[in-house]
């Protein structure tokens, strides 16, 4: 069943969908985001047209590649920084503490779902989270304002670990980096155990991650996708919303509450 415009259509669907399902997972992208004032990465003056992202291979050998990656992250604060969760970050939240879901997979790293409300044992976070950043040695955590005192102190040179020397970097998954294992096993717990599959504000061309939705169609989960853009999986979900992700789930999480 695909939606084009009729809203209220689609989420009475989707409501229909959710009563009843035993264990309804929703998986978000960077489309979740974008009423928040965050660029995607893929559309026209997506953050992937301004800036070739670093690799991991190039961040790990070389200090200007560190330098780069962190002069970039600094720039991106302060223009995002101050990001606060949007109206389908709230909503998600909500029907999770009202147990509509069994969790969250994201594939964002702006720690806005924490930012609503959602708990950590609830959130898997697959590409990590950009608000803290580890020693990838030893794994010491650091707060952003550690490193940005010694990178402003150092003239824009890229601090090391404190307690071994290893090179420190957001706590993301950069492209070449390896997959968290622990976080690829919780997300394909609740894929594989899911009934409900709701998809929102991914494009789904990012390989493993957009694997999950199809995993979860083949082992007989529903799948819906609420995106504003075409997916290549569109044809093999039983409803698709091409609608503002706001205007889908707030009113839609609300109705649910009043209705209960």
């Amino acid at each position: 069943m695909t939606s084009r415009g009729d809203l209220k259509g689609a989420q009475d669907t989707l409501r229909e969908f959710l009563l009843g399902a035993r264990r309804a997972v929703a998986f978000t992208g960077a489309g979740i985001s974008t009423e928040c004032g965050i660029p995607d990465f893929r559309s026209p003056g997506g953050l992937w047209t301004q800036n070739k992202p670093i690799p991991y291979d190039l961040f790990v050998a070389h200090q200007a590649a560190r330098n780069e990656a962190w002069r970039r992250k600094f720039a991106m604060d302060e223009a995002f920084g101050s990001a606060v969760p949007g109206r389908g970050h709230k909503a998600l939240a909500r029907l999770l503490a009202e147990g509509r879901l069994s969790g969250i997979i994201t594939q964002n790293i702006d720690g806005l779902h924490q930012a609503s409300g959602v708990p950590d044992k609830d959130l898997v976070e697959l590409h990590g989270n950009t608000t803290y950043a580890t020693c990838l040695d030893c794994g010491q955590r650091y707060e952003l304002s550690w490193v940005r005192s010694r990178f402003e102190a150092a003239g824009g040179r890229a601090p090391d670990c404190e307690a071994c020397d290893g090179p420190v970097k957001t706590a993301t998954i950069s492209f070449g980096q390896a997959m968290p294992e622990r976080e690829m096993a919780r997300a394909e717990r609740l894929t594989r155990e899911s009934d409900l599959f709701i998809v929102i504000g991914s494009s789904l061309v990012v390989f493993p991650a957009a694997g999950f939705p199809l995993q979860a169609k083949r082992n007989g989960a529903r799948l819906v996708i609420i995106n504003r853009q075409e997916t290549d999986f569109d044809e093999l979900a039983d409803l698709v919303v091409r609608e503002e992700i706001g205007d889908v789930l707030a009113p839609f999480a609300e109705g649910l509450a009043a209705s209960a």
